[in-house]
């Protein structure tokens, strides 16, 4: 469990000065990587790809990097074959699930079942793809139709983050490995976030902000690859964090993108939705500007949003409810 970097959370500590802060959180599954062989239960296998089913996103870590003293399981760095390795297994454990649903299905259907009939459809669909070497997330099937597949959790079809795993010399610049790993992810609208494993190990030692800063910089670099992680991770599963703030707490709360305020209000307590009446929202800037809630009242800087209101990023939110 990582709490998610958020200079705003510390902004808005400086001007209400609460009793405590508490950031939003994320939490990262640390899955071991599969071998060759693993959707017919190789190495840990199936315990791995059961794993794998519960998370939201997947985050693929891949070697960059050249060092003979650290043995590649292949015998060679190659991060294009390794992320084949995983993406075979995967889709083959896929293919397992659709292949059970189809033949679930086929009796029906041929019994004249018109929804039966779409699913069986959807269903071939997926099992072409996946026969085709595509992950489930890039085979083409109407938004509404993906229903035929969601209570088989696809392992596929999860959004994804490559992390390429580089030496220190190459944090700022990358290499051949990166751009080729960059080529592959662009083609998937996928994202690629350098990360030096030896020095993110040297950067979790630091206690002090300050010399942790000193160290990075020596680096050229403003933040810590875990920070640039968590971000990317953020983004990619659609999160946006909205702040409560008062004397007793400043708290960041985690939201969908795209969520409206009772929805956003039910992060806090159900109450809050049940009985949603208003939202009352202030902007960063007009807080750093105005330095306090009643400051912004009087400016008239705080907002008073209905039902229908679509949450922002960084919003700063006071509910109003009654059950």
């Amino acid at each position: 469990m990582v709490t998610v970097p958020d200079r705003r959370l510390q902004a808005l500590e400086l001007l209400v000065k609460p009793q405590r802060v508490v950031p939003t959180i994320i939490e990262f599954v640390d899955i071991a990587g599969l071998v060759k062989g693993a959707s017919k239960g190789e190495g840990l296998g199936n315990k791995f790809l059961a794993n794998i089913r519960e998370v939201d996103a997947v985050i693929h870590v891949i070697r960059c990097f050249e060092d003979d003293n650290v043995v590649h399981v292949a015998g060679g760095v190659d991060p294009l074959f390794d992320k084949e390795v995983i993406d075979t297994e995967l889709q083959l454990k896929d293919l397992e699930s659709i292949e059970k649903k189809i033949q679930k299905n086929e009796k029906i259907a041929k019994s004249g079942d018109a929804k039966a009939k779409k699913i069986l459809s959807t269903l071939l669909s997926f099992k072409e793809g996946l026969l085709a070497g595509k992950n489930a997330r890039a085979i083409e099937v109407e938004e509404e139709d993906l229903e035929a597949v969601q209570d088989l959790h696809l392992l596929t079809i999860k959004p994804v983050l490559y992390v390429a795993n580089v030496s220190e010399k190459e944090i700022t610049t990358g290499n051949a490995h990166v751009d080729k790993l960059r080529e592959v992810a662009d083609s998937e609208g996928a994202e690629v976030v350098l990360l030096c494993a030896a020095l993110e190990a040297q950067i979790a030692e630091f206690e002090e902000e300050e010399e942790k800063q000193m160290f990075l910089s020596e680096y050229g670099l403003e933040e810590s690859g875990l920070n640039r992680l968590i971000s990317a991770a953020y983004k990619l599963l659609n999160l946006i964090t909205y702040f409560t703030a008062g004397v007793q707490e400043v708290r960041a709360w985690t939201i969908r993108r795209g969520w409206k305020a009772p929805a956003a209000a039910g992060v806090i307590h159900s109450d809050f939705e049940k009985g949603f009446i208003k939202a009352e929202v202030i902007k960063l800037h007009d807080y750093e500007q105005f330095k306090t809630e009643a400051a912004c009242r009087e400016n008239g800087k705080i907002a008073i949003e209905g039902k229908e209101y679509v949450v922002k990023d960084g919003d700063i939110m006071h509910f109003r409810f009654n059950v």
